[in-house]
Formats: C-alpha cells, structure tokens, sequence
C-alpha cells in the first residue's frame, strides 16, 4: 500500500532532521523546506498528500504560504506544527485550510496520530487546545475573535517591515515603487487602527507574521 508523502516545512534546521528521521520510519518524505517560499515551489512540484508547516517561516509566513495554496487550488492538506497556542491564530490557520493544528509541546505520537487522521479526510486539533477551541465555538459573535483582514501584499510588506527593512528596501524586494509601499503601509494603519509605526510592527509580531 502506497505510504502517505509528507513535506516538512520549518526554518529550524535540527527540528526539520528529527522529524524527517522520525516521520521516515512511517510516512513517505517528499521533502523539507525551510522558508515559505521554498514550501510552495516545492509542493507545486512534488504533490505531496500533506504539507507539516511552521507558522513563523522566513519569505512567507505558514498561514498566508496555506492561503496561497488554497487559491491555487492545491490538493495538499495542511496541518500546522506550531508553538502557538494562542486562539486567534488557531482560528486563523483553519480560515486558511489548514486540517489540523498541533503543538510542538506535544509529542511525536501525536503527530503521527495527526497526520494519520487527516490523510483519512478528517480534521485533527490537539487536544492540548481543548479549552481553545471550546471557546472558539460556544463564544457569542459579539466574543468571537474577529481578525483584521490585509492583502497578500499588505502581510508581505508589514512582514518585511517588521524584519527592519526601509521602504526603499521593500520596495525593491517586492517590485514595487517606494510610494507604492508606503500607501501600504498607510492604508494598513487605517485599517488597524493604529497611529504608528511602532504599532503596527507590534500587530505583526502578535500575529507571528515574524
């Protein structure tokens, strides 16, 4: 019987060679990424059955690289292998088509037992985040979390922000002019609510997008 391929994705190199000698023994290893761009090229590429992601990966965070390839109309099932157990992003990484969610507090048989549930077309949430997700779906919509929604390009310039580039310098790595991301990062603080730059990196850096 045809095992189930798996692609790794993290930027944590000694992480990335447990896993890959560990999930080995019982999943195919399509192969491991280390950024969020390398993550979607290669699983445009390889196909594999589920994609193991990190959510704070250089180039592309874990939940936009999952919206990306729910846009493009991927196969792959995503479930995030994350350190966050904060409600908002767990709630975020669903909206994003993920299929399960599990912490790296927990251990490797519960990540086998993850990926084993969702290559069976089930959706896997540890059970780590019991009271999470009770949360999540007994709060009245007044309580819910609602999350504040930017554009692919407003993530990748906040992300790139955050990171400690200039304008002129996100301007360049994006192809775009520096007036171009300035509006950007303006229409981003509206949006927000916030009043300063200061603000905004801190809004990135709750959200993990760094």
């Amino acid at each position: 019987m045809k095992r189930t391929s798996i692609l790794l994705a993290d930027d944590h190199v000694m992480l990335l060679d447990a896993l890959t000698s560990l999930l080995g023994q019982e999943f195919e290893i399509a192969g491991v990424a280390r950024d969020g761009g390398a993550m979607l090229e290669m699983v445009a590429r390889l196909r594999p059955d589920i994609v193991v992601v990190d959510i704070s990966m250089p180039q592309f965070n874990g939940i936009d690289a999952a919206r990306m390839l729910r846009r493009e109309a991927n196969p792959s099932k995503i479930l995030f292998l994350s350190m966050y157990a904060d409600l908002p992003l767990v709630e975020e990484a669903f909206r994003a088509g993920a299929s399960g969610y599990v912490l790296k507090s927990g251990g490797t048989d519960e990540l086998i037992k993850a990926i084993q549930c969702i290559a069976r077309g089930g959706t896997y949430v540890t059970p780590l985040l019991g009271d999470l997700i009770s949360t999540m779906l007994t709060a009245g919509p007044q309580q819910k979390y609602r999350a504040e929604t930017l554009t692919s390009r407003q993530r990748e310039v906040l992300q790139l922000l955050a990171q400690g580039r200039t304008m002129k310098e996100i301007g360049q790595v994006l192809n775009i002019t520096t007036r171009t991301t300035e509006s950007h990062k303006y229409e981003m603080m509206r949006s927000l609510g916030v009043k300063t730059t200061a603000e905004l990196i801190r809004y990135a850096v709750r959200m993990h997008l760094v």
